[in-house]
């Protein structure tokens, strides 16, 4: 017999379409008795509560709040940052923009975030790029620069009461005092960290809830007494500490043997979790956050392993918080961790993107929570696989979410490999089709009825992304009812009536990076410190204006840094940024280069560069180079150890040069003010990557005129 499309909740019945019609008629006729639902096209069934009780072969869950409530809920968020990961959504044309955020942001409408961590950049590179510092030096502060500021205002517009977390990655080194440590000097480290909170308030009237310590490194108990200090000094009191943002140890066993640590941290957070804490984070009786998660491609099987831990870090581990890395898969996609976002959106040029089924796998939780409400203490796992929370408000309203995601060895079969996360490891698990009768007790006994909100992963002909079903009336006298559930379904079931799956007309469809490129970088007052779609990988690339230039170079690009910042990663000794489309195998790339260090400066201009974050010093590729003193060099390699070609040409410094690179087939060639300086220099590999431009260690030097062709 065929069966009919994903059954009802309430209880499932595959049978034919006809069949599930008459059920469907008689059941709207004795409604005081029965639930219904449908999916749409699919054809649900419906059967009474009646026949759902002789059914019922599974387990009894017992929803109920009389023996009081368990942890309060601090809300589902996302990472900007950590980093550069949002760097390509700053230059989308309107109106794509404000749809992406409306998405992110917008309460009832999409993912609906209640949290938004950023990186407080720091100049180094920190896995997709580098963001900028609003203190690349000591007596130099700048509270525009990037594009965190701007994301953290749009997040408000949106939803007031989001909570805003910073975290540094890496710190500018002059706060190293020439070591690559930001803890030399406590209070210096701390007052930088502060003037960024500081500052927030100050030039964007954005108040920052949260601030860590150092990403995934090494803690320091007394900087982060020295740092609580200080924030109570500029009378910050009500900005909170998260740390260590890495594991759950050495930071819950410090604060054990350290009452005035212990005293001083709010929250502890731990990255990748795995759904399960230590005895020593709980001993503390801190809230405990899974403060990084999730990591893995933004497809079906990343939103199986959403929705898996968005659950089960509060069951296994009473983590009240969860925050994805990343927000918006916003960078180059052959960057690390290529669309590792909630959703994609790496497309400016044509404003392209697409709404991910993460998106609405976050909006099970968050368009039906609050932070501020309280699980309840009775939540846990389903009997064959799944898991199952319940929270409420404390005034009348109740939600249910239950998940059956399901992973299996990749010798099974594909719908059955769904919440398998990149990060971290996590042992076998199965689940299989069962059903659950939930028993509402406490003050959800008197409650007649439920909205019912519906995914399911899988097949195109069987998948559901967050389909309002009709609501699950209660018949008088019931306070129970049964569900089928089957692998990789995400049911949310609650007494708000404000869910919405928010919507747009389609986006323009994708288009490659253009083939013919140009940026003159004249931008008199730029609303963001860095050129369209130029992503940096090592230094920081910032439009500039030539005061005393009043000719053709008064606007260009520059690199600002001059030092070595105190790394998070493995930044190249070069700085670079790169540009365009991976797929470019033959180019010529055209850029006015201006070295302003005399002697050692030196920069470049580069294609087919095949590696960009944490990646970036093995980057291979084809550099031309030019130094102060006098000598040219071509390279198969950023770090320049590769070298293809070398000699003397007429370069000095604070002089513009016109250098051209074609690289075509096997060949390249090189050209400086024009006339040629090299050619014919073999290249086998690699056979395709980005432009880019950069210098030879970290110095001042600044773009212009920059224009690319690819020619395939």
């Amino acid at each position: 017999m065929a069966a009919a499309g994903p059954s009802l909740p309430g209880c499932r019945s595959h049978v034919t379409h006809t069949m599930a019609e008459t059920l469907l008629q008689a059941s709207r006729q004795r409604r005081a008795k029965a639930m219904t639902a449908a999916a749409g096209s699919a054809g649900r069934a419906a059967v009474s509560l009646l026949l759902c009780a002789l059914l019922a072969l599974g387990g009894a869950y017992v929803l109920d709040d009389s023996d009081g409530l368990g942890r309060e809920f601090d809300g589902i968020g996302a990472v900007s940052g950590g980093g550069a990961t949002s760097r390509l959504l700053v230059n989308y044309p309107e109106p794509y923009r404000s749809q992406i955020l409306d998405y992110l942001f917008k309460p009832n409408f999409g993912a609906s975030l209640h949290i938004l961590k950023v990186e407080i950049g720091g100049d180094g590179q920190t896995t997709d790029g580098t963001e900028p510092s609003h203190m690349h030096y000591a007596l130099d502060e700048n509270y525009f620069r990037g594009y965190e500021w701007w994301l953290m205002k749009e997040a408000k517009k949106r939803n007031p009461n989001i909570t805003l977390m910073g975290l540094p990655w890496s710190f500018p080194g002059w706060l190293g005092k020439g070591f690559n440590w930001p803890y030399v000097n406590l209070q210096l480290t701390a007052y930088y960290v502060v003037s960024w909170i500081v500052g927030a308030k100050y030039y964007h009237d954005l108040d920052i809830d949260y601030i860590g310590i150092w990403n995934e490194r090494t803690f320091d108990s007394d900087y982060i007494k020295v740092l609580r200090r200080m924030l109570n000094y500029q009378g910050l009191q009500q900005v909170k500490i998260i740390a260590s943002d890495n594991l759950w140890e050495p930071i819950a066993a410090s604060m054990l043997l350290d009452p005035e640590l212990l005293k001083v941290i709010d929250v502890i957070g731990a990255h990748y979790p795995g759904t399960h804490t230590v005895k020593d984070a709980r001993l503390t009786e801190k809230k405990l956050w899974s403060s990084e998660d999730f990591s893995t491609l933004n497809n079906d099987v990343g939103a199986g392993c959403w929705a898996r831990v968005l659950n089960q870090n509060y069951i296994n581990g009473y983590m009240t918080s969860t925050i994805a890395w990343n927000l918006v898969a916003s960078y180059y996609e052959q960057l690390p961790y290529g669309r590792c976002g909630l959703m994609t959106a790496q497309e400016p040029w044509s404003g392209h993107y697409v709404v991910e089924s993460p998106i609405w796998i976050s909006a099970h939780t968050t368009q039906f929570t609050q932070p501020g409400w309280y699980y309840l203490k009775t939540v846990g796992h389903l009997e064959k696989g799944g898991s199952y929370v319940a929270l409420t408000d404390g005034l009348g309203n109740l939600t249910i979410i239950i998940e059956t995601m399901c992973h299996k060895t990749p010798l099974e079969t594909w719908s059955h490999k769904h919440s398998k996360c990149i990060r971290p490891f996590l042992p076998y698990f199965n689940v299989s089709r069962q059903y659950a009768t939930f028993i509402l007790k406490g003050s959800f006994s008197e409650i007649p009825g439920l909205q019912v909100w519906y995914t399911k992963l899988g097949k195109p002909s069987e998948r559901f992304l967050f389909k309002q079903l009709d609501s699950l009336w209660l018949p008088n006298g019931s306070d129970s009812f049964t569900l089928e559930l089957q692998a990789d379904e995400l049911f949310t079931l609650t007494t708000l009536t404000t869910g919405t799956k928010g919507s747009y007309p389609l986006p323009p469809k994708s288009q490659p990076f253009p083939r013919i490129y140009k940026d003159d970088f004249n931008v008199d007052y730029p609303f963001f410190t860095e050129a369209p779609n130029f992503a940096d990988q090592t230094g920081v690339f910032e439009y500039f204006t030539n005061m005393e230039d009043p000719g053709e170079h008064r606007f260009t690009l520059r690199q600002v840094l001059n030092q070595r910042p105190i790394t998070w990663a493995a930044d190249a000794y070069n700085t670079i940024s790169v540009i365009g489309d991976y797929k470019w195998s033959n180019v010529t790339i055209k850029c006015d280069v201006y070295i302003e260090t005399p002697q050692t400066g030196g920069v470049f201009i580069a294609g087919r560069v095949n590696k960009g974050g944490i990646l970036i010093r093995s980057a291979r590729g084809v550099f031309f180079w030019i130094f102060a003193n006098g000598t040219y060099r071509v390279t198969g390699d950023l770090a320049g150890w590769m070298i293809y070609a070398l000699g003397q040409a007429d370069i000095r410094a604070k002089k513009w040069y016109t250098l051209t690179l074609t690289i075509k087939g096997h060949f390249s060639s090189g050209m400086l003010n024009g006339k040629p300086l090299w050619t014919n220099v073999p290249v086998n590999f690699p056979k395709n990557g980005w432009a880019a431009i950069g210098t030879h260690f970290f110095e001042f030097a600044q773009f212009d005129n920059f224009y690319v062709e690819a020619m395939g």
